[in-house]
């Protein structure tokens, strides 16, 4: 039995093992997309296809539309070419219930997948017709946070913004540039309406997909590839917007215990998991946990689909910047940057092997109840008690989610500000708190300084996750050695004034002589990391 539409075709070999299908005809459901697209998603991977193919999937089977989501990619290609086109755009989704449960769907609201990079001429050419439609509603993404970004750590544009700027609309390389000169053939078709609709796990998602297009827009203004009228139409909200969302899905790299029960018990085959040569880990399936949130806020300019028919919230922009805090910057977050940290640190390889450790899970306790819970905001159409209840009690402790530390690590340069710098801000703004009361914030801190020395508590080389500002951090870190405690002081105040890296200056703040001490605890020998994780919350 293998993943494609033509063995969809004999239904019972697949509800025997109790896998549920499309209730809807795929191919009509294709034919109709190519005819008028409504939607097409940028970032083709995990969280794409285990949660928002899936609302497309859910509409379809409820009979609420006839379109599907086109897949595109502009970082990745290998995955279109060896995932999404040998299994004719099918995705096996593995629902990973706490109880060990495993219940399977065959997600196939996926019409066609299109390589976005410009040297795809046919590829491209098809994704030009679509945001040509006058039917195309919105275009989302999930490309990381880094995907949007067009500046080094030192605010330096990158040098492939420089050359996109340079060379104008005709062959861009950044994401940013692609989608810019996409919207432009839009724009040139007759200022079409359109959303812009981040979907990537960041604050204000939406405004810094803007500033990034807009950034791109204005260059090609100045260098005269396109006109005045180009900018007033990415600026007319009646035109274009840029809606801000909240996603939350824990969807790790495929497991290789999920594959050998989907090839085992299923009787599924060619479902192997491949490494593209860009380093991206993806298979057929996706292996997630059930919960999910998306809290999208309402503003589509030339209509939607029925999304609030698929759970998700629908809302305004103040509720949903609310929804987001909650969750990025006290509720979950901030714990899971914690956790990756230290899990590395100490040998882990799950989340869920953390949480059986009372000294790790007293931890994000305390730094979600005792420290986050003090600032956090409120947003009414989600409980943050209840948010973080579910966190620490069920989402991570689930042992049959197979998500590593070493993956939550990844970036982490570019989450500090957020997970931690605006709980280090809501301190430092109170009459009622004080920032040096922090514990558990400065402790994960000094403890990723710790982690970017590249040696685990047992003293052994350690392979660090990739992070785009490695070599500045670890520029910084250079006079920090292990085994030397007092190398921890003075040696970490460009760091510690970095208001880009932590969103306030922890020096001017009061938090530089606890960082400095509890790194120093950590680097005295073998064993320190932990000894230092007791003496603070044991």
């Amino acid at each position: 039995m293998r993943l494609t539409r033509s063995e969809l075709g004999n239904r019972e070999q697949f509800e025997e093992k109790g896998i549920i299908l499309p209730k809807f005809d795929i191919d009509r459901m294709a034919e109709k997309t190519c005819q008028s697209p409504t939607w097409i998603h940028f970032g083709a991977g995990n969280i794409f296809r285990g949660f928002i193919a899936r609302i497309s999937q859910v509409l379809n089977n409820e009979g609420l539309s006839d379109t599907g989501v086109i897949a595109a990619d502009t970082f990745d290609t290998e995955i279109i070419e060896k995932i999404y086109r040998p299994h004719d755009n099918l995705t096996l989704m593995a629902d990973l219930k706490p109880t060990g449960e495993v219940s399977y769907e065959v997600i196939a609201s996926i019409p066609y997948a299109l390589c976005a990079d410009p040297d795809f001429k046919e590829d491209h050419e098809k994704i030009i017709s679509v945001f040509k439609s006058p039917s195309l509603q919105l275009i989302s993404f999930t490309i990381t946070e880094k995907g949007y970004s067009l500046r080094s750590m030192d605010g330096s544009l990158l040098p492939v913004a420089v050359s996109d700027m340079e060379k104008g609309p005709s062959c861009p390389r950044h994401a940013m540039g692609i989608v810019c000169s996409l919207l432009f053939e839009r724009y040139k078709s007759g200022k079409l309406p359109l959303a812009v609709v981040s979907m990537d796990n960041c604050s204000h998602n939406g405004d810094k997909l803007k500033r990034s297009i807009l950034e791109i827009a204005e260059s090609w203004n100045r260098n005269g590839f396109v006109d005045d009228g180009f900018l007033d139409y990415l600026n007319d909200e009646s035109k274009v917007t840029f809606p801000w969302s909240m996603i939350d899905k824990i969807t790790p790299r495929p497991d290789p215990s999920v594959e050998e029960m989907i090839e085992k018990e299923l009787g599924m085959e060619d479902m192997a998991p491949i490494t593209t040569s860009r380093g991206t880990f993806i298979a057929p399936f996706v292996n997630a946990e059930v919960p999910q949130y998306l809290v999208l806020e309402d503003n589509f300019p030339n209509g939607r689909p029925l999304f609030e028919k698929a759970g998700v919230y629908m809302t305004d922009r103040d509720t949903v910047n609310k929804s987001e805090r909650m969750k990025v910057t006290t509720c979950l977050n901030p714990l899971h940057t914690s956790l990756a940290v230290f899990g590395c640190l100490l040998g882990y390889k799950r989340i869920s092997d953390e949480m059986k450790d009372p000294l790790l899970v007293s931890l994000i306790t305390k730094m979600g109840y005792e420290e986050g819970l003090k600032v956090v905001t409120d947003p009414k159409i989600l409980s943050p008690e209840a948010f973080l209840r579910e966190v620490i009690e069920e989402r991570l402790p689930n042992p049959y989610i197979p998500d590593a530390p070493q993956r939550i690590a990844t970036d982490t340069s570019l989450k500090v500000p957020i997970r931690f710098g605006e709980t280090i801000k809501s301190y430092i703004a109170s009459d009622e708190l004080d920032v040096t009361s922090l514990t558990c914030i400065p402790l994960t801190i000094a403890g990723w300084f710790r982690y970017l020395l590249g040696i685990d508590d047992k003293g052994n080389a350690m392979e660090l996750s990739s992070d785009p500002l490695m070599d500045d951090l670890q520029k910084e870190l250079v006079h920090v050695k292990f085994k030397d405690k007092e190398s921890a002081y003075g040696n970490i105040d460009g760091l510690l004034r970095n208001r880009e890296l932590f969103g306030a200056d922890l020096v001017e703040c009061g938090l530089k002589d606890k960082i400095e001490s509890m790194l120093s605890d950590m680097l005295e020998c073998e064993g320190a990391v932990l000894s230092t994780i007791n003496k603070y919350v044991g």
